[in-house]
């Protein structure tokens, strides 16, 4: 099919800007602004849509800019950074507006002014990495088709950035290693491997390593078995298999906005899923009169414990929401529920049901 030249109109989901041929074809193409006149290519001839290939920006947006890091376009991590920071804020809300009226059938969809991040930069404190088809680890990248060895990350923590060249890991059946930063630039890396059996290493640079199971409980090799983040002002210890706050500042945003959409009152019993590590939970607790938190990774449970030791308005069970809710007794004011891998792909649970 011959290239074509475009004109973009609209952000979609995904960083990709809308533009459409001559017949009407909605092409999606990524890298590109709203109001820019592009060259691209389409791979191929679908009647409804088609994704393109850029191939030229023509007539370039203000809001261009020349993105910080030098594997943008080839790495699957990052859509945005060839826009200004504020231009990236108001695609995302279109785009989430986008969804909601035309997919969602939502008219006119209630959405808060969104929240800039504290930090555009240097804000990730983990990231996981896969073993690359040239050797050392690195991310994957839709347009090659491969994980690609990873250089640099100008998003990542500039200490967990700097990390990067010291993680030259040949071991065999290495799936994935999470890197963490823990409060001060401690370094923690969790392994998954196909076999369960813990493997010999030697490391030459500071950093404590794990292996993580099949059930996300985890066993140290090297090192501390944890690392300690300070959010909102309290410690919190964190277990490698157990959520982590990838943006500690952002995650003391979202922790205020929750406290305000609850309105949570003195004399309120909340019953939160999954707990994880407890670091909600502590907000939560400061406010309400109980907090009930519900947790099936035993690492989190015992981090959980230790981290809330000095609430005495918090209960913590291990379990599934399956085996929890139904033996629960107390009816609370307040619930969350926390999004997670199987609330995404399919919704609500029975229990969670049968408790709203």
């Amino acid at each position: 099919m011959p290239d074509l030249t475009l004109t973009l109109t609209d952000m979609a989901h995904g960083g990709l800007a809308l533009g459409r041929d001559k017949g009407g074809r909605a092409i999606f193409v990524p890298y590109a602004i709203p109001g820019e006149t592009v060259r691209v290519h389409v791979p191929d001839d679908r009647r409804g849509f088609a994704r393109a290939e850029l191939l030229e920006v023509l007539q370039p947006s203000s809001d261009r800019v020349t993105p910080r890091c030098r594997h943008f376009g080839i790495c699957g991590n990052c859509h945005f950074q060839h826009m200004t920071y504020a231009a990236q804020l108001r695609a995302k809300d279109d785009a989430t507006r986008d969804q909601l009226t035309r997919v969602g059938g939502l008219k006119n969809p209630p959405l808060r002014p969104i929240l800039p991040a504290p930090e555009v930069y240097g804000y990730r404190a983990e990231t996981a990495l896969f073993p690359a088809d040239e050797g050392g680890l690195g991310y994957w990248s839709p347009v090659e088709r491969r994980i690609f060895r990873v250089a640099e990350c100008p998003i990542l923590a500039p200490a967990l950035e700097a990390a990067l060249p010291d993680l030259d890991v040949d071991l065999p059946g290495l799936r994935r290693l999470s890197l963490r930063l823990g409060d001060d630039e401690e370094l923690l890396a969790a392994l998954e491997i196909e076999d369960v059996e813990p493997p010999e290493l030697l490391v030459d640079f500071p950093v404590s390593v794990s292996i993580v199971l099949p059930d996300h409980t985890a066993a140290s090799l090297i090192g501390d078995p944890y690392l300690l983040r300070t959010i909102g002002g309290r410690e919190f210890r964190f277990s490698p298999g157990v959520p982590y706050p990838v943006n500690p500042a952002a995650a003391e945003l979202w922790a205020g906005i929750i406290l305000e959409l609850s309105e949570l009152a003195p004399d309120d019993t909340v019953l939160e899923n999954p707990g994880g590590a407890g670091w909600l939970t502590a907000t939560l607790a400061a406010r309400a009169a109980q907090v009930i938190a519900i947790e099936a990774n035993p690492d989190a449970v015992a981090d959980a414990a230790d981290n809330l030791d000095a609430f005495d308005n918090v209960a913590i069970y291990q379990g599934t929401e399956e085996e929890v809710f139904p033996a629960l007794d107390a009816e609370p004011d307040v619930v969350l529920l926390r999004t997670g891998l199987y609330r995404l792909e399919e919704g609500l649970s029975p229990a969670a049901f049968r408790l709203l």
